[in-house]
């Protein structure tokens, strides 16, 4: 969502005459993107601050703008640090030239966020944000014939831990047809895979006269856009509500991939009412039981959090027991981040030593990589397309291999990452490739054809 927001604020400074550098040096404005989902980032933002204060004792003109979740969690705070001159919330940031202009012309800060975030926005906000969105809705730079396209905003699940529905309001639905018509624009200009983003991505609903759309409708009028070939969606909540309807189209739709990125969280049920997760472990698993009978090739990836309030050994040990069950490609884990303003912050105490978290994240993460690893070797043998990304940042294979070829980053339709060497032209289009080797991240391969 973050990456989407940098692209779109990009896009609209380039628009607006301004030109992007990668040098902080060199910079007339600085801005920063944040998220606030964990203490961890927005610290490194306060690091960043920190560093830009340092620059500006001696370019005082330099203009340092906070974008993003953070933005609108701490609002006029975040504008009183001495390096700040723009603080602008995630429903603001079509607003962001103008007031990168009035902050260089009258040397005066800015705050623009939403002051009661829980409630709809005006209509004429909602329909600049839809234009704004429509307009400079774009490919990833960095990624050659991708793109992300936001089909919703905001969350209304109220997970007690997340701090997402107060800081990007609640869930608003994007008219089909604007997805539609954003997608074909992308098509036309080269990209080959969209990837769908909304908080709780399967709770997509828009009704429009007598017809309810859903995901499962919005990935079946995307399959049929010539030049897409490849559709992904992300997060998904585990929720039963059109989940057999977006697994059948997922089934029926070669362009939809098999892959579904849909969070546990935790596999102790105690822990789970006191997420405010609506559902049981077992109810969980079989969800991933039902999307396996539907489409028998599917890969599932997980989230899951360990050391929320209250975690016995036993709770964490569930936990264990449902990764072990779910048999997910790959699984994200992280330790329990107090966050201000949020229910859990609000009813528990933060009662699980860190070094605890630390134990039990690494425990997990060891169980799933072996998972993994075992997974990614029924791989070894087998071609497969994916579509290129470009040069690996880490090359992983000996050098004197590659006859002159960089090492590529690929991924396949499972998004497993796969590297290979191959020409640099590859980037940003699909290869067939044969899997020599793997780990429990990575696929290894030799190209085949292109």
């Amino acid at each position: 969502m973050n990456k989407l927001d940098t692209a779109l604020v990009g896009s609209s400074l380039i628009q607006a005459g301004f030109a992007l550098t990668d040098n902080v040096r060199q910079a007339d404005v600085v801005l920063i993107n944040t998220c606030s989902v964990r203490e961890h980032a927005e610290q490194r933002v306060i690091s960043h601050l920190g560093h830009l204060k340092h620059i500006k004792e001696s370019r005082p003109d330099l203009i340092v703008g906070v974008i993003g979740c953070m933005a609108q969690r701490l609002g006029d705070k975040l504008l009183e640090h001495q390096a700040v001159n723009i603080v602008c919330g995630p429903a603001q940031i079509l607003q962001i030239a103008d007031l990168i202009k009035e902050a260089i012309e009258k040397n005066k800060k800015n705050l623009a966020i939403t002051k009661q975030i829980r409630k709809p926005a005006p209509q004429h906000d909602s329909d600049a944000l839809e234009e704004f969105e429509s307009a400079y809705g774009v490919e990833d730079k960095d990624i050659p014939g991708q793109a992300f396209v936001r089909i919703m905003r905001g969350c209304d699940k109220f997970c007690t831990y997340c701090i997402v529905p107060y800081v990007r309001g609640p869930e608003v639905s994007r008219p089909p047809q604007a997805i539609i018509d954003q997608i074909r624009r992308l098509a036309d200009n080269g990209i080959k895979q969209v990837t769908l983003l909304g908080q709780a991505v399967n709770s997509y609903e828009y009704k429009s006269g007598e017809r309810t759309w859903s995901l499962a409708d919005i990935l079946a009028k995307a399959a049929e856009i010539q030049g897409i070939e490849w559709i992904k969606f992300v997060t998904n909540y585990p929720s039963g509500k059109y989940f057999d309807d977006i697994l059948q189209v997922m089934a029926e739709t070669h362009k939809v991939c098999p892959y579904l990125h849909i969070p546990a969280q935790s596999g102790s049920d105690k822990i789970l009412q006191a997420m405010n997760r609506r559902y049981t472990a077992q109810w969980y698993l079989d969800l991933l039981a039902k999307a396996r009978d539907i489409v028998p090739d599917i890969a599932i990836a997980g989230d899951f959090i360990v050391g929320f309030p209250g975690e016995s050994d036993d709770e964490f040990q569930a936990t264990v027991e449902l990764v072990k069950k779910a048999q997910c490609r790959n699984c994200f884990v992280f330790k329990y981040s107090p966050r201000p303003g949020t229910t859990a912050d609000k009813r528990f105490q933060d009662t699980v030593p860190a070094d605890v978290k630390q134990t039990r994240n690494v425990e997990l993460l060891a169980v799933q990589e072996k998972i993994s690893e075992q997974l990614n070797r029924e791989f070894i043998g087998k071609e497969l397309k994916v579509l290129v990304e470009g040069p690996s940042k880490k090359p992983h294979l000996n050098a004197a291999e590659s006859d002159d070829n960089p090492q590529l980053v690929a991924r396949t339709a499972t998004d497993h990452i796969v590297v290979f060497n191959a020409p640099i032209a590859l980037a940003g289009k699909f290869a067939e490739v044969k899997i020599t080797k793997t780990t429990p991240l990575t696929l290894f391969a030799e190209l085949t054809t292109s």
